[in-house]
């Protein structure tokens, strides 16, 4: 399987997203980090942790190098940057719910899709396309999550790594079986994800819990 060559303005808008992303899910974890009356160093850290984790465990995982933030150092810089600008604007953000729902869904999507780009431009089979693109998406919040003493979002009720796997599958079903351009395939993908989580937040869908009795 050979990889198809991304139009270079989808490509411009693959990294203008990614930078939107990673910054947003820097702000977002800022928030939890605040909750526990983190230090600065800390809130840094868990920012830097929620908006790169995942792609560093995709890339150690697939034994793809350099590491994302150690080609692009300046990648931590952002990311402390917006988690101390979130830590520093907490308690107004803390009212505003539905912002930080929406940055963490274009965080899972966005992150979906070019976890799943990655693996395909390593020529890994769809299986390992759709996995690396929810690596991508979710481990880093469950990194995040798990430093804070926190139950991850992904181990809960929530339609959240259901999403990511769905926006995997639509994203390269669309771009490799169907061979639509990778523009149209991406936004096909984001629409789905989007739609798919605002719809799970409005009418609480979850998934079944485990019960033992």
């Amino acid at each position: 399987m050979l990889p198809l060559l991304p139009e270079p303005d989808t490509t411009m808008l693959l990294d203008t997203l990614n930078i939107i992303a990673v910054s947003a899910e820097a702000t977002t974890a800022a928030l939890i980090a605040n909750r526990y009356r983190m230090d600065w160093f800390g809130v840094a850290v868990i920012g830097a942790v929620a908006g790169l984790g995942g792609g560093t465990l995709r890339d150690v995982l697939l034994n793809h190098h350099p590491l994302t933030w150690v080609k692009d150092p300046w990648l931590l810089l952002l990311t402390t940057v917006f988690a101390l600008i979130g830590a520093a604007m907490a308690a107004r953000m803390q009212k505003l719910r539905h912002l930080f729902l929406a940055l963490d869904a274009m965080g899972l999507v966005v992150f979906t899709v070019g976890g799943c780009n990655v693996a395909y431009e390593l020529h890994q089979s769809m299986a390992v396309c759709v996995i690396a693109g929810m690596v991508t998406g979710c481990a880093g919040g469950v990194i995040r999550d798990v430093m804070c003493n926190v139950v991850p979002l992904l181990f809960q009720q929530e339609l959240y790594a259901s999403v990511s796997a769905a926006v995997a599958c639509v994203y390269l079903y669309c771009f490799e079986t169907l061979q639509m351009p990778q523009m149209s395939a991406v936004s096909l993908a984001m629409i789905t994800g989007f739609l798919l989580r605002g719809l799970a937040l409005r009418y609480n869908w979850r998934m079944p819990t485990f019960s033992a009795s």
